[in-house]
């Protein structure tokens, strides 16, 4: 027989705080408001009256348009300041509280993420907020999430999503909504050397890959060494960056303002769009050379480098180079 009652008190307490004030104070509202059109019916004789004074009651505004005549209506006032204030009060400074406490948790990291279809970004450095900043000037649909542990508060609150923790860790990557990421840069931790910087982005690797294995990641790594290891991690992409610095520098020792062309090439290259396409996406059929192909995308406004086949990419080939069915176009569109 105390089955219902037991299962309803349980339910009412597991609800949250401010919903559980919330539902006391309508409640004493209700039930003072419907006792005073039974003590004084001519001054209150609909609920609707009853509860309106009573809100105005409880709420301390006190315009006065009704008030209690009798001993006993008085009373009822008294018991309802006595009783509702408090409870109306603590209400207030609840959803004052439950507000604080959950902007104080996003600028610390420690709100999850509840979005889908998202960038996640792993370590925050010079190369990971050049890349934030670069991917809200081009105003992506998709929104963005850091992952760090050494920060302690949000670098951008006003842009991204910050999650403070271990990205090696299920529950740090949880907490950024991997499982449903679009795509996961991982950057490298310069407080490390390169082989235990490497060796954390792998494990990082493999912690999203087995918790996500459809999205695609994106992971730096600085020792070539490691590379065949990321690429079983499962990276979709690998980005050596001390290979790529130490060509460009090898181009400027050969040859004069090399360098210079090279980054102003990237800083143009940069408002444009690097793609590799299927060769089927275009409609074009096989067996047509380079430089045919070149000058028929040259047309539609894109810039075609390269070929690439499988593994292996062909950049600006021989003009007698035969496109083929499975190729893909390394183009600037």
């Amino acid at each position: 027989m105390n089955l219902l009652p037991n299962n309803v008190l349980t339910a009412f307490l597991r609800l949250p705080m401010t919903l559980r004030i919330l539902f006391i104070v309508v409640l004493i509202i209700t039930t003072f408001g419907i006792a005073i059109t039974f003590i004084e019916p001519t001054k209150f004789p609909t609920f609707f009256d009853g509860i309106w004074w009573a809100i105005i009651t409880i709420s301390t505004v006190g315009y006065g348009d009704s008030v209690p005549e009798t001993f006993l209506g008085k009373i009822t006032g008294i018991l309802l300041i006595f009783v509702g204030v408090g409870f109306i009060s603590t209400y207030f400074v609840t959803l004052a509280t439950a507000a604080v406490s959950k902007q104080n948790a996003f600028m610390e990291g420690k709100s999850t993420y509840k979005g889908k279809k998202h960038v996640v970004i792993v370590g925050w450095n010079e190369r990971s907020k050049a890349l934030i900043y670069s991917l809200l000037q081009e105003q992506i649909k998709s929104s963005i999430t850091l992952i760090d542990e050494s920060l302690q508060t949000n670098p951008l609150p006003e842009a991204i999503h910050f999650i403070q923790g271990n990205p090696n860790l299920d529950s740090t990557l949880l907490m950024a909504n991997i499982t449903v990421a679009d795509k996961v840069m991982i950057t490298s931790d310069q407080s490390k050397d390169e082989l235990h910087a490497d060796m954390s982005s792998i494990l990082t690797l493999l912690a999203i890959k087995g918790l996500n294995p459809s999205t695609l990641c994106i992971v730096e790594i600085l020792k070539a060494e490691q590379v065949s290891n990321a690429r079983r991690a499962g990276a979709d992409e690998i980005i050596q960056s001390n290979r790529l610095t130490s060509l460009v520098m090898h181009s400027s020792l050969q040859v004069q303002n090399t360098l210079t062309t090279f980054i102003d090439l990237l800083y143009q290259v940069q408002n444009k769009k690097l793609e590799i396409i299927p060769l089927n996406k275009w409609g074009i059929f096989e067996d047509m050379d380079f430089v045919t192909l070149s000058a028929q995308l040259l047309k539609e406004g894109h810039l075609l480098l390269g070929i690439k086949r499988g593994e292996t990419s062909f950049i600006n080939p021989d003009a007698s180079f035969l496109i083929e069915t499975n190729d893909q176009l390394i183009v600037i569109t």
